[in-house]
């Protein structure tokens, strides 16, 4: 299959001033030839040019004219897949762009896959494979430090910490293969005691890694915050207000929204995907009855709730019943509609059940669970009659969603809840995804097993047993351990062309 020349479009779909199709493969440069014909006395078939040199031309078809075009001719292997590359410059449009690419694939080129470039560029030792991953982080990222962090890690930073990982634990294995092979030798209690600290390193070294998984997470896809509330109690002036423009219709009739909005911004550095639900009331239509039915999909995937309350009104029961549903919930309340004379009791809304967050589900020793409400109340910022926190429940800000005032201590509210500590560079040097968190847990769990059964002196065979299926789980992060079916589940998530 790799034997294939490739090709695909590499820019986005539609209108623009240029667009490029990227041809990869050992006949890459023979099917250039046979679709580019040079023009002027500077300018050669790829085939005959120099490496890493471009050439103006057209792209033609049965003899006639496509598209006038530029030819970038790298060779391999100093190229992003090791393989013989060009890309073809042309004019931007559907049309246009398509047309290039059908003459290329004439020519003898197939369709790459998703992500089929990338994949390329690692069975090739161009890239390992958090690496590879680190490729669609940086075209996805949303914010400063996202793309600071998918910079890092493609430059090296991850995977060299990993790498050395994986090399502590294969020479620790090594040694325990030695004694292996003289049955007849007991190890030496402080070679025994030596080893026992090798693996203590490693299991502390991969719970460090481990405790960046939650902020890792959020910077790749970003923190999913819904905003509920009865209806008119302000959640699309509050979607507004937080995004700096009117995304939302805002109207005094209860109901206006009647489907979920999803969009997203940039508070203090995270990615937050910001979704405003329809009204939870008792539909009055088919129609709202549907937009509540998603509003409902939408809360069970967010992460933390932006509980929309109207300062204006007395509490209801309405509201007192939603209080008691996302109680469950990392949750904030925002007490709105504050420029107007206030009806609702601050002291109503003080003394909530506290927020019950079930643990990180790796239970790993050190790894810190999901934040909690009042475990952060200490650090929420102290703009006077704006935040608030009781001792027993969530943190309350008081917004007006008319005059702007409390959005941004809002804005420090989310951050602080979701966030610890400050954000620095240093951060985004190493943080994992869910998928290097999957098997750094698999890889804590059996090195965990060996230095357990290395101090019970249970036999060797045991302890290297799972200090091999330790390294081998360590080993898939970066790829020098992996399947078929993992590699195919990392780059199809690539968009084609990359």
């Amino acid at each position: 299959m790799f034997d294939d020349t490739i090709a695909a479009i590499a820019t986005p779909l539609g209108e623009g001033g240029l667009a490029v199709i990227r041809i990869s493969g050992a006949q890459a440069l023979t099917v250039a030839d046979q679709a580019f014909v040079p023009l002027g006395k500077h300018s050669t078939k790829p085939s005959q040019a120099t490496s890493h040199t471009i050439h103006y031309g057209k792209v033609i078809r049965a003899g006639q004219r496509v598209d006038e075009v530029l030819c970038a001719v790298m060779r391999a292997p100093r190229t992003y897949t090791r393989e013989d590359v060009v890309e073809i410059t042309c004019h931007g449009g559907i049309l246009a762009t398509k047309t290039v690419l059908d003459i290329i694939l004439e020519n003898g080129a197939r369709l790459a896959l998703p992500g089929e470039f990338t994949q390329r560029a690692f069975l090739n030792g161009r890239l390992d494979l958090t690496q590879a991953e680190a490729v669609a982080d940086l075209i996805h990222s949303r914010t400063d430090l996202a793309l600071r962090a998918a910079n890092e890690q493609l430059a090296g930073k991850l995977s060299a910490r990993i790498n050395q990982l994986r090399d502590d634990l294969m020479h620790t294995l090594a040694h325990l293969e030695a004694h292996l092979d003289f049955p007849e030798e007991d190890i030496a209690p402080n070679t025994r005691a030596q080893l026992e600290r090798q693996l203590e390193s490693g299991i502390a070294f991969m719970d460090e890694l481990l405790r960046t998984a939650q902020e890792g997470q959020i910077l790749r896809r970003g923190l999913r915050a819904a905003i509920v509330g009865r209806p008119n109690a302000g959640k699309s002036s509050l979607l507004n207000q937080l995004l700096g423009h009117d995304r939302a219709i805002v109207s005094p009739i209860a109901g206006t929204t009647r489907d979920t909005i999803e969009e997203t911004a940039n508070v203090r550095g995270i990615p937050v995907v910001f979704i405003d639900t329809a009204g939870l009331r008792e539909a009055q239509n088919e129609i709202e009855s549907e937009g509540i039915r998603r509003s409902r999909e939408s809360l069970g995937r967010a992460e933390l709730i932006l509980h929309v309350l109207d300062a204006s009104e007395p509490l209801t029961a309405e509201d007192e019943s939603f209080l008691a549903e996302f109680v469950g919930k990392q949750r904030i309340l925002v007490r709105n509609k504050t420029d107007l004379p206030a009806r609702m009791s601050l002291a109503e809304l003080e003394h909530r059940p506290p927020i019950q967050r079930e643990p990180d589900a790796a239970n790993v020793p050190g790894h810190h669970s999901k934040i909690t409400a009042t475990a952060r109340a200490d650090t929420l910022p102290t703009e006077p009659a704006q935040v608030t926190t009781a001792m027993t429940g969530p943190p309350m800000v008081e917004v007006s969603c008319t005059t702007g005032h409390g959005i941004e201590a809002l804005k420090d509210a989310i951050k602080s809840l979701v966030w610890s500590g400050a954000i620095t560079n240093e951060m985004a040097q190493v943080t994992i995804n869910s998928r290097h968190q999957d098997a750094l847990r698999r890889a804590r769990e059996s090195t965990a097993l060996a230095l357990a059964a290395l101090r019970a002196n249970a036999s060797l065979e045991f302890v290297a047993f799972d200090l091999r299926l330790g390294a081998n789980a360590v080993g898939e992060i970066v790829g020098k351990t992996t399947t078929e079916d993992l590699l195919d589940s990392i780059f199809r998530q690539f968009c084609l062309g990359k």
